[in-house]
């Protein structure tokens, strides 16, 4: 794999149109991003195999759409109320808030288990300044969510927050699947969304922002078996990884958290790694969270939240399993893992090795000139029967034939399409394949064969 950091990501993201910075048009807004053409198109891709492998495939798996704004009950039966606090410390010049654990990991210290006054202690131990080089003052905690009201007034009784999490949407909503499907234990419920954390110190990219997306599901069981289903979802999630994604094995750490490091609600957490350019961070979870939520929203709702067994009298409260995606960081890590550097011609040459699954451009067409009007013509007809059968296919016609090829290989797209005055006389186009840069002439219809194999 081509060694790339994260300035080079950055850079081609904001070049071709994959990320742009949140309101950059005004300074920004930190903590922010918006997605371009292409980066939406990749997003979505990986979101389409995702939904297709863990909700579509699976017999017992139920999808859902659940609001950004929830009662703020929810959030006080699920424990963020109370426990979704940041370690945050001030410089005292500026007033301007960091986070310790960061500070900490920046100078080398590993802060995981470390109370909020043995971070600061340590902090004054190394002497830590801020990033302004200035004294920092005492620690203290910031809560992570957004609040906002609800109505035309704004008092307690309308307080409520942007979710900080996707997973209490599938809590809340448990009894309304049961009473609607009646499903065989075990089960899960899934969704796709967005989530809000008031990020002190956003950074790296997309990697850590204050407005994100989580591929997540929970799986509701019977906890007499929770080992074995757990380490079924444990090989399901290294299969996403490896076999669908083709993310280097290499490249991918299971990291078992200890219990002073996990989640208030986790009896058992893994962690999977991935080497991002200049760290190794975590991409997703996988998570035992017992029967901690649907016995909270039981209590502080009054509602039976309790399964009937089938063919039994025996009722309870399933237990959870929670395979949790981060959407962003995983288009970070394809980012990262399909980046290449080659030379072609004595020339440098940057590209994208994406699988045609996750490319955003799975076939580009040029006409050979753009100032030859039957060139165009015949190209735009292979353009239109391409785009039909293919889907995600681009136009492109801006450039030399070099520029446009070196343009697609940059963006990822597998496979160009050139037509030329040949192809007015016997109908064939030259195919040139990303990877390899060959190039070969066939029929249409041997084209969309080959793009077939893909």
């Amino acid at each position: 794999m081509t060694k790339v950091n994260l300035e080079d990501l950055v850079s081609l993201c904001k070049r071709r149109g994959f990320i742009y910075q949140g309101s950059e048009l005004y300074g920004g807004l930190s903590g922010t991003w918006d997605w371009g053409p292409l980066g939406l198109s990749l997003k979505r891709n990986l979101t389409n195999l995702w939904w297709q492998k863990f909700v579509e495939e699976p017999d017992n798996m139920y999808g859902i759409e659940s609001s950004i704004l929830m009662n703020a009950k929810i959030w006080q039966a699920s424990g963020h109320e109370s426990t979704f606090h940041d370690p945050v410390i001030e410089d005292v010049k500026t007033k301007q808030h960091y986070r310790l654990d960061h500070l900490l990991a920046d100078n080398k210290v590993d802060p995981k288990g470390m109370s909020l006054e043995d971070m600061a202690n340590k902090i004054k131990e190394l002497k830590i300044k801020s990033p302004d080089g200035n004294e920092l003052g005492n620690p203290s905690r910031a809560g992570q969510m957004f609040k906002t009201n609800v109505g035309s007034v704004e008092d307690e009784s309308s307080l409520t927050y942007l979710r900080p999490e996707t997973a209490q949407g599938m809590f809340v909503n448990f009894r309304n699947i049961v009473d609607s499907y009646y499903p065989d234990i075990p089960f899960g419920i899934a969704q796709v969304g967005r989530n809000f954390r008031n990020e002190i110190s956003p950074r790296d990219f997309i990697f850590r922002s204050r407005e994100f997306e989580i591929m997540e599901l929970e799986y509701f069981i019977d906890p007499s078996n929770w080992e074995a289903d757990f380490d079924n979802l444990r090989l399901k999630m290294r299969e996403w990884f490896e076999k669908t994604l083709g993310l280097s094995k290499e490249n991918i750490k299971e990291v078992e958290i200890d219990k002073s490091d996990r989640a208030h609600y986790s009896d058992r957490t893994i962690d999977f790694n991935y080497k991002f350019p200049g760290r190794e961070d975590e991409l997703a979870g996988l998570a035992y969270r017992s029967d901690f939520d649907l016995s909270n929203h039981q209590k502080h709702s009054g509602k039976n939240l309790e399964y009937a067994e089938k063919g039994s009298n025996r009722k309870f409260l399933p237990h959870v399993i929670e395979p949790t995606f981060g959407l962003e960081r995983h288009v970070l890590a394809v980012l990262t893992e399909y980046y290449k550097e080659d030379e072609i011609n004595g020339e440098k040459r940057t590209y994208l090795a994406l699988p045609a699954n996750l490319a955003p451009v799975k076939v580009a067409v040029f006409p050979l000139l753009k100032n030859k009007p039957e060139l165009v013509k015949y190209a735009h007809d292979v353009y239109g029967t391409l785009k039909q059968k293919v889907g995600l296919a681009m136009w492109d016609d801006n450039g030399n034939i070099g520029k446009r090829y070196r343009r697609q290989d940059e963006i990822g797209t597998p496979y160009c399409v050139t037509v030329d005055f040949q192809s007015l006389e016997d109908k064939t186009v030259t195919l040139r394949n990303r990877d390899t840069t060959e190039q070969k002439r066939m029929t249409v219809n041997e084209v969309l064969a080959e793009l077939g194999k893909s």
